[in-house]
């Protein structure tokens, strides 16, 4: 099972401002190999111990927060995203590059974060995706650009994952697209499914 985001973890942002620019290049190329584009808007970057002790690190940089009260409710929110055992954890980016397009296309993709619109397909098995609630408002239309994904693995969907291809599917009225995860990004989620 993946360690627990501790207070002793987060190093005060004095300290930090030394490593930064080493932890950051580091951390920009774990996320590249832990990142899956689907169709021309998604993109699911897979959270692990080390992404979301950098995102720490970072609120608490941007922030000036040393209070170490304040250092943990940003370790409890973001400790929320830790993949759990047999698991992955995502974080969707619905990325719109023309500024004119960005409220039509986030209008078409209302309702992504519900239901089954996203799913692993790992050799023969599916894999729902298990959206944070609150990341949109039917009533209102508003979806925001940013969600939380979870997916759980049975044992046999974890063992497929080694050796079978893995899809990621969204299959949305708005989008619909599949990517096939590189052999590279497969070894780097396996480390969660083995934690």
């Amino acid at each position: 099972m993946t360690s627990a985001i501790k207070l002793g973890d987060v190093v005060n942002f004095f300290e930090y401002e030394k490593v930064r620019e080493e932890r950051r290049r580091q951390v920009i190329a774990l996320k590249a190999r832990r990142r899956v584009e689907v169709g021309p808007y998604l993109s699911f970057v897979f959270e692990n111990r080390e992404t979301l002790l950098f995102q720490i690190q970072e609120m608490c940089r941007a922030e000036r927060i040393i209070d170490d009260a304040k250092v943990q409710e940003e370790i409890d929110v973001y400790s929320a995203l830790l993949p759990g055992p047999r698991e992955l954890s995502a974080t969707l980016f619905i990325e719109i590059a023309e500024k004119e397009q960005i409220k039509p296309v986030l209008d078409r993709l209302m309702g992504i974060d519900t239901g089954r619109h996203v799913w692993f397909e790992v050799g023969g098995i599916t894999v729902p995706g298990s959206f944070e609630a609150g990341h949109s408002d039917e009533e209102k239309g508003k979806l925001a650009a940013v969600h939380f994904v979870r997916f759980a693995l049975s044992p046999e969907a974890a063992r497929a994952f080694r050796d079978s291809p893995v899809d990621l599917v969204v299959d949305h009225p708005a989008a619909r697209a599949r990517a096939r995860l590189s052999q590279e990004a497969r070894t780097e989620l396996l480390t969660d499914l083995a934690s």
